[in-house]
């Protein structure tokens, strides 16, 4: 069995903040479709006040998702090793696709 390129430990550190970096932007592109499509969802039958507010809880959950995203994409693009996620904004990341994940389920239903 042969070493990986990181050497004898078999790992190349450098490999791996990028492939986290290429996940999080992954998965802002699907944050970004999911709430457009709950957007349009919304507005199907016309702008009325539920309609509208559901729209701007989509949209600000998105954009709340999007600032963890951002951040945390800035920080793995650094040359040095990025520091560890916190769990502030890990727990908003997840709170934040949750809701947007329910917001979607019930304007489909």
């Amino acid at each position: 069995m042969t070493a990986g390129a990181g050497g004898p430990g078999g790992r190349d550190p450098g490999l791996q903040p990028e492939r986290t970096r290429l996940a999080w932007r992954r998965t802002t592109l699907a944050a970004t479709v999911a709430a457009v499509l709950a957007g349009k969802s919304a507005l199907r039958d016309g702008p009325g006040v539920t309609a509208l507010l559901v729209c701007a809880l989509c949209c600000a959950l998105w954009l709340g998702f999007l600032a963890v995203a951002h951040r945390r994409i800035r920080a793995l693009s650094g040359g040095v090793p990025p520091e560890a996620f916190a769990p502030r904004h890990a727990s908003t990341a997840a709170l934040c696709t949750i809701a947007l994940a329910v917001c979607a389920a019930a304007l489909v239903f």
